[in-house]
């Protein structure tokens, strides 16, 4: 007995392999993944109510930020593949460590790091891709 394949499936098959497979897009890594490696959009904030809300210096954890504190806030899509608050991140480019200690209200694959009270770093700072790495906590 033979097996009899529909010729819908066989064009389909055949233009599939024609058209080759499309560009894959970044993924942001899920949950399960313990690592992750990634490029993103980075910008700058400070202890500003016009900047955060009306207690600029409490973040979304609950922790108080001092000036000297490397902190960072992640776009929700970030904070919902794992990194989560207390996870330790690097930035190429950018020496030491920084730790997730706040949330963006929107955006995507976004990071916003934290300058303390220096309106003028964080200017300077401006708006960059960079590349990120970590290991959830």
């Amino acid at each position: 007995m033979s097996a009899r394949i529909p010729v819908a499936c066989l064009l389909a098959l055949l233009v599939g392999l024609a058209c080759g497979q499309p560009e894959r897009e970044e993924r942001i890594p899920s949950r399960a993944t313990a690592r992750g490696e990634l490029t993103v959009t980075a910008t700058a904030y400070n202890s500003r109510a016009d900047q955060t809300d009306s207690d600029p210096r409490l973040t979304a954890s609950g922790v108080r930020l001092e000036p000297s504190m490397r902190a960072i806030a992640v776009s929700p899509d970030l904070a919902r593949s794992g990194l989560e608050f207390g996870t330790r991140v690097h930035i190429e480019g950018i020496g030491g460590t920084w730790q997730v200690l706040d949330r963006m209200p929107s955006g995507r694959k976004r990071i916003d790091l934290y300058f303390g009270d220096d309106e003028e770093a964080a200017r300077e700072f401006g708006k960059r891709r960079v590349r990120i790495s970590w290991e959830a906590p």
